[in-house]
């Protein structure tokens, strides 16, 4: 069966991360998704190198793997969007698409006619998305947004990291772009609602996505702490701010996470640990106790972790059904037996390294299961089959924009 949304065409105009994570969703649920890049240097994000993909004799390509990371399945077609020509040929392709992904800076498409009020009145059905740091609306509108600043502004290096009393401790920032990320799924979930808006209306619309909501969105129970508290959550390093013990230990070669999300999962922890009489203590019976008297409680469980190896506390507690994991690195990661049974490394052929290793997606579907059909796009790849193909232009115009440098 064909994917999802093997019915939809998506122009994505985007580059980087959040946007161009949001039309990778869509190619995977079956979208045709044509990538406008630049002439000659292309997404900002192929130069964000090394490590470089290695061609078929393990030497390096230009293709960054940050490139890799964000568009599998897309079709690349450079286009300069400055020139008056290249505006055009925009214009054209957005007139044959259902959905417009964009992330230039507040007003920027507008100066070139390719805003969405420009667009909308040749295409009303166009469903036109813009990512950007702050929004459409709002005095920060106009200001430049990168993930970094907005996890800083946004709270969550408020939260990350450790207690500043404890060595190591400070603001820290999540170790992937999480708020790009985020921001590129909740668009995913915004293009699929407005898709199915526009089957009952006939009619696109303006879609408006920004870095910053989403930060202050994912905040999540933290922002719901404060808002009930009037209290300002603070740093906490390993920890869970409301729920004793769920935080790391060191074991004797390692360490684990254990994850006691209730009075019963403690109870059977401490049959586990030989520590019965924790769970005993008045003071750790429940999760409001232990959360009261937790630093006395994770000394006295840190005594206890480190008389045995990592894999052996793994092996205890799952036996007994209490959640629990070790801490991998990124190369254990894929050597975990359930992420090889869910197939979360594929392989994809590629022009130039003849096979290129990629990250599957995770979304699982029963009747329609998703089809990887392309790898991550060279610079251009597609470009004359586009404008032969979905604009109709002969040979001689293509050779003619070329010579021009608007393609």
């Amino acid at each position: 069966m064909p994917g999802p949304l093997s019915h939809i065409r998506v122009l994505d105009l985007s580059r980087v991360l959040a946007a161009p994570w949001t039309g990778q969703n869509l190619a995977d649920l079956g979208a045709e998704v044509i990538k406008v890049e630049r002439p000659r240097k292309g997404d900002d994000s192929r130069a964000f190198g090394p490590p470089w993909l290695k061609d078929q004799d393990g030497k390096d390509t230009a293709e960054s793997a940050y490139f890799l990371a964000a568009n599998r399945g897309k079709k690349s077609i450079t286009v300069d969007l400055s020139r008056r020509e290249g505006q055009e040929l925009a214009r054209r392709l957005a007139a044959q698409c259902d959905v417009l992904l964009e992330n230039y800076k507040f007003g920027d498409l507008a100066r070139y006619g390719l805003g969405y009020d420009d667009l909308k009145a040749i295409n009303p059905r166009l469903i036109y998305c813009s990512v950007t740091g702050f929004g459409q609306t709002g005095p920060y509108r106009e200001r430049p947004g990168y993930d970094f600043m907005i996890q800083g502004m946004g709270g969550l290096m408020s939260i990350t990291g450790e207690r500043d009393d404890l060595p190591g401790g400070g603001p820290q920032r999540v170790g992937v772009p999480v708020v790009d990320i985020m921001t590129g799924m909740y668009a995913s979930v915004a293009v699929c609602a407005a898709l199915a808006h526009r089957e009952r209306t006939g009619t696109g619309q303006h879609l408006d996505l920004a870095l910053l909501d989403t930060q202050v969105a994912f905040l999540a129970s933290q922002a719901m702490n404060y808002l009930a508290s009037g209290e300002v959550p603070g740093r906490l390093g390993n920890v869970h701010p409301n729920i004793v013990p769920y935080q790391t230990f060191k074991t004797r070669d390692g360490d684990i996470i254990l994850a006691c999300g209730n009075d019963n999962l403690f109870n059977r922890f401490c049959d586990i640990a030989d520590c019965r009489h924790l769970a005993a203590d008045p003071r750790f019976a429940t999760n409001s106790k232990r959360v009261e008297n937790r630093t006395i409680l994770t000394q006295l469980l840190t005594e206890i972790f480190v008389k045995r190896t990592t894999h052996e506390w793994v092996e205890a507690l799952e036996a007994a059904g209490v959640p629990n994991g070790p801490i991998n690195n990124i190369q254990q990661v894929f050597e975990e037996p359930q992420v090889v049974a869910r197939g979360m490394k594929i392989e994809l052929d590629h022009p130039l390294a003849g096979k290129v290793p990629l990250v599957a997606s995770p979304m699982r579907f029963s009747a329609t299961p998703l089809e990887y059909k392309a790898a991550p796009p060279t610079l251009g790849q597609h470009t004359d089959e586009i404008l032969r193909g979905m604009l109709k232009l002969s040979d001689a115009e293509i050779a003619r924009l070329r010579a021009a440098g608007v393609v």
